[in-house]
């Protein structure tokens, strides 16, 4: 039975992970904390602009430059990765005139503080913004944790030379969740064709398994330097097919550029608690849950 190895938040979008133990699953099902603070551009409205790169979000998506910013983290608690307060490190970046350096930030009073910090050393005005209910992940539809197994991230670690290991796949992609005791590619069965959700157990939680996550440019660049890896995007759509399961049959697996599974968190699991060691079990398919109750609360 697969279990989770490996729990992360990103309570800074686009930013240094935070490994936790056990996570809270807060409101609209997300790991509590996790993308509770993102970086947009200076008067972006965070819920309405697009999370894609012709977006306002300063995220790896549309700004290679984020990938030199490291970011640790003071946390509410164990079980809540919401920042008290952010310590950013920058190189040096003779474009824009910003000095290397670092600096920490109590967090929400100097959020201003690190917008302009952070402005300077991107070279335009930048707003921090903040949602502490359900926090401001990439898929809105399905906002509950995102899942891979660290067999995956071995195995597309392999496939590229200038990549080192899982760990360093695994902050290229970004996951919530990596789980171990099962093969690569487990994940792409905790989804199903359009309509259909997996539901999944996860210790005494239940959630949905919705959609295989479509990747962006992001995985092909250094998570520290933003250097990216010549002919990424074509060798991984090659390899994916070579080595893609019987399993991963779905009308939703559309295209090869997909790699990780986003999942929806029925509203009655929200402040339930998921621990590292936890039972992974796939319970079975069923119809999609209506997206309408991830807006309540």
């Amino acid at each position: 039975m697969a279990r989770i190895a490996a729990l992360v938040a990103y309570p800074l979008k686009s930013n240094d992970g935070a490994a936790v133990d056990r996570a809270e699953l807060g409101p609209n099902g997300a790991l509590r904390g996790d993308r509770s603070y993102a970086l947009v551009e200076a008067g972006v409205d965070p819920h309405t602009t697009s999370v894609g790169g012709d977006g306002g979000y300063v995220n790896g998506k549309r700004e290679p430059a984020v990938h030199g910013l490291l970011a640790r983290y003071e946390r509410v608690g164990s079980a809540d990765a919401t920042p008290t307060a952010v310590t950013l490190s920058r190189p040096a970046r003779p474009e824009t005139g910003a000095a290397a350096g670092e600096r920490t930030f109590a967090l929400p009073e100097d959020s201003k503080a690190l917008a302009t910090w952070v402005g300077e050393y991107l070279g335009y005005g930048v707003d921090l913004v903040r949602e502490p209910n359900g926090g401001l992940p990439d898929d809105r539809a399905a906002p509950g944790p995102t899942v891979v197994s660290r067999a995956t991230l071995e195995t597309v670690a392999s496939w590229f030379d200038e990549i080192a290991d899982a760990t360093e796949m695994r902050r290229r992609l970004r996951p919530n969740l990596v789980l171990d005791d099962c093969p690569a590619f487990w994940e792409d069965r905790l989804f199903a064709d359009h309509g259909e959700a997996v539901r999944v157990s996860i210790g005494a939680t239940e959630l949905f398994g919705v959609n295989p996550c479509q990747r962006c440019v992001v995985p092909s660049r250094d998570p520290d330097t933003g250097d990216e890896i010549d002919g990424f995007r074509e060798t991984f759509l090659r390899k994916r097919r070579e080595t893609l399961p019987a399993w991963t049959e779905s009308d939703r697996f559309d295209h090869d550029f997909r790699l990780m599974v986003n999942t929806v968190v029925p509203d009655e699991e929200w402040g339930s608690t998921l621990a590292v060691g936890d039972a992974v079990a796939i319970e079975g398919v069923e119809p999609e849950p209506d997206s309408e109750n991830l807006k309540k609360g």
